[in-house]
């Protein structure tokens, strides 16, 4: 690397750091430009073969066409019904009763379960539901941590090209139940189109470029969608494909343009410079649970931050511990856990996990761990004992113990004390 791309990297990242540090209230590191040089010399450009992961990112992303049924089993797709033994409140905050449960259960069809067996497409960024409706589950609305943005009728999201197999239809017809490359669950039938043999042949380019900016519009003749980092579009031809609909719900290969500078080739290169370019894209993003309003949460927040380089990370943070060689720190002290990501971790391809959150290690300043994730909330304890929370609600910077300056600081609820674990990609 010449000395002047060295020096442009560092000023990227230094001023996209100072940028998050500085403009905001919340309890975040303040990272100055001196403090990163060690993180972009230490960071492994060739932690992986890029081409090779692009491919296996790839086939994993194609691989719903590629399938005859949903692979789930029945007791596995039908998990969410497990809710109707939960207190769950609705949009009204009112318990829903058992009748509301019977309804979502009876309307989700799974007497049909793996009898559609077609091929389809997303045409736009989707929700995944657990059940098939637009209703939200919320825990108790009151206690905090509950309640918005919590809806737990929401298991995820997906991008638009997104491609996926459905299983069937609910009763009323108006969703679909779908198996994508990394969840299951319910998409509403105006966001899909079914494919056939020829529409794939003409999908499928063999190149492929990704989103490297967040939330820009593409159109086609009019709007279709605010694009998200990570989107993969097929070329030829100098255009990019998406799909859109005839009257029978069948997809049609559409040519679009697109900003290249809002695209590249994939995979994109493993440097410095681009990896802060797609941090500077996701970095205060609001908190978006399970994808919800199109934001992100910390184990989307880590997926899509590799997928531009061609590596593929699981959907849930559990999950994520399995895509690289998985540390176990859950029995040391907090300054035994700090030593250990110190000397061990690699900035910007190392995850540190705790049960249920992810997040992006960094690199470090005055021996403090730095991690890059995209979090909710601190949670706090007044000298009474009442809990509530310090909302960041967004991708941020943050040492290990994010808050410990503030007055109620819960240390039960540190982060560090509750690390398990960190994870070599």
């Amino acid at each position: 690397m010449t000395k002047s791309k060295k020096l442009r990297n560092i000023l990227l990242l230094s001023t996209l750091i100072l940028f998050t540090a500085c403009s905001q209230k919340e309890p975040l590191v303040k990272v100055k430009k001196n403090d990163l040089i060690k993180s972009t010399k230490l960071a492994n450009n060739n932690f992986m073969n890029q081409n090779k992961e692009s491919d296996k990112y790839l086939s994993k992303y194609f691989r719903p066409w590629n399938q005859s049924k949903a692979t789930y089993n029945l007791k596995d797709a039908t998990w969410g019904f497990s809710y109707k033994n939960k207190t769950v409140y609705l949009e009204n905050h009112i318990k829903a009763d058992e009748k509301w449960f019977n309804k979502q259960i009876d309307n989700s069809n799974f007497e049909k379960y793996n009898t559609l067996l077609k091929k389809a497409i997303t045409l736009k960024n989707t929700n995944i539901r657990v059940f098939p409706t637009s209703s939200p589950m919320f825990y108790n609305p009151n206690k905090a941590g509950e309640g918005f943005p919590f809806d737990y009728n929401q298991n995820s999201a997906i991008k638009i090209n997104t491609p996926i197999f459905v299983s069937h239809y609910s009763k009323d017809k108006a969703w679909v139940y779908m198996q994508s490359n990394s969840v299951g669950g319910w998409i509403h039938i105006r966001d899909i189109a079914f494919v056939d043999k020829e529409f794939i042949n003409e999908f499928k380019t063999n190149n492929y470029s990704v989103a490297i900016e967040e939330k820009f519009p593409i159109y086609d003749n009019t709007f279709r969608e605010y694009v998200k980092v990570a989107t993969i579009f097929p070329k030829a031809a100098n255009k990019y494909i998406i799909a859109k609909k005839d009257f029978d719900n069948n997809a049609i290969i559409t040519y679009i343009d697109i900003d290249p500078n809002s695209v590249e080739s994939m995979p994109l290169e493993f440097n410095s410079r681009n990896r802060i370019k797609i941090a500077k894209a996701l970095l205060d993003e609001p908190y978006g649970w399970g994808g919800l309003l199109n934001n992100r949460d910390c184990s989307s927040f880590t997926q899509d931050f590799f997928a531009p380089f061609g590596k593929y990370l699981s959907r849930n943070s559990k999950a994520q511990t399995k895509n690289g060689k998985y540390h176990d720190i859950s029995s040391f002290t907090k300054k035994q856990k700090k030593e250990y990501i110190r000397k061990n971790a690699i900035p910007f391809s190392t995850l540190v996990y705790l049960k249920g959150h992810i997040m992006l290690y960094i690199g470090q300043k005055q021996n403090e761990p730095l991690v890059m994730h995209n979090m909710w909330s601190v949670r706090l304890k007044n000298k009474y004992g009442k809990k509530y929370r310090h909302i960041i609600g967004k991708a941020t910077i943050t040492t290990l113990e994010p808050g410990k300056e503030l007055k109620d600081f819960d240390e039960n609820n540190n982060i560090l004390r509750q690390v398990k674990g960190i994870v070599i990609l």
